[in-house]
């Protein structure tokens, strides 16, 4: 029905699984058989990181990209993310080639992964972004009562989803929001809210009230952590705040976020994750929260490996 042709396909390379350059050639092989096409207009290495990235560049992954590239096999080329901002930055900075890439970005983390700061230096870049997990894996569609009492306040009513998305289609870096949906109402309230974007539309005091509401998401979270950083360095390599967000952010959503999270923490480096905490103490005497991290991180790492 020349479908096709009317639609751009993208999928990626899960980087994970290459241990060697022909492993690229049989996973793409495999990727372009099953979706019964020739060519990928947007492909992407998946899930990039600290410990991926030079895997991927000692592996030859960029010339192997250009390479098929050439071939007429891909359209454009671009990355996922879920590491730290200075990664980020790496990266974009690594590669002459990347016309995109893909990053996790919402309201309530504007300083989490790659974040507003990434977001800014990629468009500087050039480059187009792609955000997934707009609504945090659904959690922002349905806030605790707190938040939602908040956002019911403004004079424009929206729903809890529609302020999510308007937040990001309202900033001009943002290229594409990847948004889940499972129900046709789904399709039909973000078809309705993509309608009545555009750059710039919320005012200062719409913006005003997210941030509200991302202070009382803060508030309702289970480790009183603000990411301030004091803690580190660990002397084992644990990384203490990224633990706390991962595991504050499971215990208030649960569902949909408790998986990802988990994935998120099982990606971690044995040593970055709280189980290589020695409980030297060093953290807790610079914690200007107080917050007893020898007694919270071991819950932390029981929480995402008890299942």
């Amino acid at each position: 029905g020349g479908y096709r042709d009317k639609a751009a396909v993208a999928t990626k390379m899960p980087v994970w699984l290459v241990n060697e350059r022909a492993d690229l050639d049989r996973i793409f092989d495999t990727q372009r058989r099953k979706l019964r096409t020739d060519r990928i207009d947007f492909y992407l290495l998946h899930c990039l990181q600290k410990d991926w990235w030079p895997k991927m560049r000692n592996l030859g992954a960029l010339e192997w990209l250009e390479e098929v590239k050439a071939r007429g096999h891909i359209g454009e080329i671009g990355f996922s993310f879920h590491d730290d901002y200075d990664v980020f930055r790496d990266i974009v900075d690594g590669y002459d080639g990347w016309s995109f890439c893909q990053i996790q970005h919402n309201y309530l983390q504007v300083e989490v992964q790659a974040g507003a700061a990434g977001l800014k230096y990629a468009a500087g870049r050039g480059l187009g972004i792609v955000v997934m997990e707009p609504l945090f894996g659904g959690a922002l569609a349905n806030p605790p009562p707190a938040v939602r009492e908040i956002l019911d306040a403004a004079p424009v009513k929206r729903t809890p989803a529609d302020w999510a998305l308007q937040w990001l289609w309202s900033q001009p870096e943002v290229s594409l929001v990847l948004s889940g949906m499972t129900t046709m109402d789904h399709v039909r309230e973000n078809l309705a809210s993509a309608s009545a974007s555009q750059v710039g539309l919320l005012t200062d005091a719409e913006l005003a009230l997210l941030e509200e509401a991302r202070n009382a998401f803060g508030k309702l979270q289970a480790v009183p952590c603000s990411r301030c950083g004091y803690c580190l360095p660990c002397p084992e390599g644990v990384d203490i705040p990224k633990n706390f967000a991962l595991y504050n952010e499971a215990v208030l959503f649960g569902g949909n976020v408790q998986a990802l999270n988990t994935n998120l923490y099982r990606s971690l480096s044995e040593k970055e994750q709280a189980q290589s905490c020695a409980e030297c103490g060093q953290c807790e005497e610079k914690c200007p929260q107080g917050i007893p991290i020898r007694e919270w991180l071991p819950r932390v790492h029981e929480r995402f490996t008890s299942s």
